[in-house]
C-alpha cells in the first residue's frame, strides 16, 4: 500500500478561469484566470506591510491552500520601492507575540502553497519585504534595486529570516548580511542564489510575464506535485526520500498511464 504522500492522491484542475478582485488599504488582491496577484500599493510608506495587509494575505493562502482556484501567484508592488518592512505596532507582550505569529505563518503559508509563488521586484526591497521575496519559487528583480537585511542596525536581530535564510544560501555569505546588514545588488545575490535573476528595470515586468506563461503551461497536478515533493525532499535524508520516491514514482506513472487511455 501506497503511504506518505497523500498529495499525490488529489488529481484536478483548477477552477473555471474567472476574474475577482479585493482588497484593503495598501493591498490589491486579484485573480484573472489561473493567476492570483498580491500588489502592493501602500507607496506613501514605503509599501510596508501593515497587519490588514497581512490579515488579508493569509486569508487568501489560507483559502488556496484548502480550494485552490488559481495556478500562480504573483507577488509585486506600486511605486519606487518593492517593501521597505513591516508595521511594528505591538507594545506588550501578547501584541507583540501574534504580530510575530501571525508573520510566521503568513511566511510558511506562502513557502507550502500549492502556488507557484513567483516575486517580482521592480525596486528596493529591505528586511521583511527582501525576506518575503525569496520564499517564492522564483524571484526576478530589477538590476537597480537594493536588497538587504537593515534591521540590526535598530538592535533586532532579523530572527524570522534567519529561521530559513541558510535554506537558501551558504552561512558564509548568508551571516553577514543578517550580521551587518549591509546592501547586496541583485546580481550578487542571483550568484549565491538568494533570487532566480536580475534584469533591467525595462524587461521586468516582459521577463515575469514569460515565466508565469511557462508554468501556465505544465500540467496542473503534476507541478503541484513536483513544488511538494521538492520541499519535502529538503527536509528529509536521502535514505527517506528514496522511500518517498519509489511511492511518487508508482503513483505518477499509473496516473500518466490513466490520461493515456
Amino acid at each position: 500500500m501506497l503511504t506518505g504522500l497523500a498529495f499525490l492522491y488529489t488529481v484536478g484542475g483548477v477552477s473555471p478561469a474567472k476574474t475577482s478582485n479585493a482588497s484593503v488599504p495598501g493591498l490589491v488582491i486579484e485573480r484573472t484566470g489561473e493567476v492570483l496577484t498580491f500588489t502592493l500599493d501602500n507607496a506613501d510608506h514605503g509599501n510596508q506591510v501593515t497587519g490588514a495587509m497581512f490579515d488579508a494575505m493569509l486569508a487568501t493562502l489560507q483559502e488556496q491552500a484548502s480550494r485552490p482556484s488559481a495556478r500562480v501567484l504573483r507577488i509585486r508592488a506600486r511605486g519606487r520601492v518593492f517593501c521597505t518592512g513591516r508595521e511594528r505596532a505591538g507594545r506588550e507582550v501578547e501584541t507583540i507575540r501574534n504580530e510575530a505569529a501571525r508573520i510566521i505563518e503568513v511566511k510558511r503559508s506562502l513557502r507550502t502553497s500549492p502556488l507557484i509563488s513567483v516575486a517580482e521586484v521592480q525596486g528596493d526591497a529591505f528586511g521583511f519585504g527582501f525576506g518575503l521575496a525569496i520564499l517564492c519559487d522564483f524571484v526576478l528583480v530589477a538590476e537597480h534595486a537594493t536588497l538587504k537585511f537593515p534591521e540590526m542596525r535598530s538592535g533586532l536581530p532579523p530572527d524570522a529570516i534567519m529561521a530559513y535564510l541558510g535554506e537558501y544560501a551558504l552561512p558564509r555569505f548568508t551571516f553577514p548580511l543578517v550580521l551587518f546588514g549591509d546592501p547586496i545588488a541583485p546580481q550578487a545575490a542571483s550568484q549565491i542564489g538568494l533570487i532566480s535573476q536580475s534584469c533591467s528595470a525595462d524587461h521586468l515586468t516582459r521577463e515575469t510575464d514569460a515565466l508565469v506563461e511557462r508554468i501556465l503551461g505544465l500540467d496542473p497536478t503534476a507541478a503541484r506535485h513536483c513544488k511538494e515533493f521538492f520541499q519535502t525532499t529538503q527536509q528529509n535524508n536521502f535514505a527517506q526520500n528514496c522511500r518517498l520516491a519509489i511511492e511518487a514514482l508508482t503513483v505518477s506513472s499509473l496516473t500518466v498511464l490513466a490520461r493515456e487511455k
